[in-house]
């Protein structure tokens, strides 16, 4: 893992198409920005998982579950 030190106003390039920028720092919270092209999918890290959970889910349910959903 790469750790940065970063002021409010200071940008991290990732690739030649994303820039993260520090928008602003108030006690133990951190507001990022975020810029990067559409076809980038950026999440929450929490968001994340919990659809990697429903993808799981999904993918293990079988046709006769989704009968008696439906």
């Amino acid at each position: 893992m790469l750790t940065l030190t970063r002021k409010s106003g200071e940008q991290i390039r990732i690739g030649d198409d994303i820039i993260i920028t520090v928008r602003a720092i108030s006690g133990n919270q951190v507001r990022l920005g975020i810029e990067a092209p559409r076809s980038v999918h950026v999440y929450r890290e929490e968001l994340y998982q919990r659809l990697a959970q429903i993808n799981r889910e999904a993918a293990a349910a079988s046709p006769d579950d989704l009968d008696r959903i439906g």
